[in-house]
């Protein structure tokens, strides 16, 4: 039998962005919450990200897909916002909070080809699309003769940019294209070692107010402990190095056990732009020290000489 933990003859707000995979992310939180009780009313909110035209990285783009909904939980339009986490920043609000970190998702990146099963595979020169400053930089690492070009939009429109021919193959989360049913669409999965994943892609960030007792409460069940120390470890390391959402910088995380207790080893990379450099780090910690762990790999990567890779993008 369900438990609500807050007054259900309330609805909670839940805010989305209207995009399909947002929409997704949003129904599916609502109705987990639904499954224990909760009434739940989505609350579509249109944010810069969703209105503005070229490249993530000459627009701001860091923010670009949250900050409108964290406006709205601070002037209480909505109780809930669900975030891709990837996209949301690493400055705390005082009066927000990261309430739950669900199950997480495959966190690999997937190249996407009509002609061409693997990276390895794509003639010289292909033209190959990404808005991903972290993964245009890993590209170019592996492959220097590829032609990157930014391509913008949701999942949908970029597949149909590929489908058209304006692109031999793009590169997308494989955690967007299960959730919308085009896992038939991935050509290659890239382990991390090959293409380092965004901090926190493949999850989802629950964010409420830190004040809001009901709705954080009812929200906290749907939390996944490995999945959110991995992705607070991410993060940790991300704002240790100064570095905003769209820099060249991955991370990759796993929890394993060892004496009954469990550990969280964290891998992080941060490379120039251009693709000719590349650092890494790794380091493991008990999974409870996951801001600590975040922050001893950035200094690694800082002792290896990460800002200097790193000054030009914040």
């Amino acid at each position: 039998m369900p438990n609500p933990t807050s007054d259900n003859t309330t609805a909670i707000r839940l805010g989305t962005r209207a995009s399909k995979l947002a929409m997704w992310q949003s129904n599916w939180v609502k109705s987990q919450l639904e499954q224990l009780g909760h009434s739940v009313q989505l609350v579509q909110i249109k944010t810069e990200g969703d209105v503005t035209a070229g490249p993530l990285a000459q627009i701001g783009g860091q923010g670009l897909f949250t900050k409108r909904l964290q406006v709205a939980l601070l002037e209480n339009q909505i109780d809930l916002a669900v975030h891709s986490l990837k996209d949301l920043p690493t400055e705390d609000h005082p009066d927000l909070t990261i309430a739950a970190v669900p199950v997480r998702e495959d966190t690999a990146d997937a190249l996407v080809s009509n002609r061409f099963s693997s990276l390895a595979d794509l003639p010289d020169h292909s033209i190959v699309g990404t808005g991903s400053v972290r993964r245009a930089a890993q590209l170019k690492h592996l492959r220097p003769d590829l032609d990157i070009r930014d391509i913008r939009g949701n999942v949908d429109t970029r597949l149909r940019k590929l489908d058209d021919g304006d692109f031999d193959a793009i590169v997308l989360a494989v955690a967007g294209l299960r959730r919308l049913g085009f896992n038939d669409r991935i050509a290659q999965a890239f382990q991390p070692d090959k293409l380092m994943p965004a901090v926190g892609q493949g999850a989802l960030g629950l964010e409420t107010r830190r004040a809001d007792e009901a709705t954080v409460s009812a929200v906290r069940s749907l939390n996944h402990s490995d999945s959110y120390h991995r992705a607070i470890a991410e993060r940790a390391l991300l704002k240790a190095l100064f570095a905003g959402c769209l820099a060249p910088v991955g991370a990759s995380t796993a929890v394993s056990a060892c004496d009954g207790n469990s550990n969280l080893m964290l891998t992080g990379v941060v490379l120039s732009t251009d693709g000719t450099e590349r650092m890494q780090s790794t380091q493991t910690m008990p999974l409870a020290r996951s801001i600590e762990l975040g922050q001893a790999v950035a200094r690694l990567l800082m002792d290896q000489g990460a800002d200097r890779l790193l000054k030009n993008v914040r």
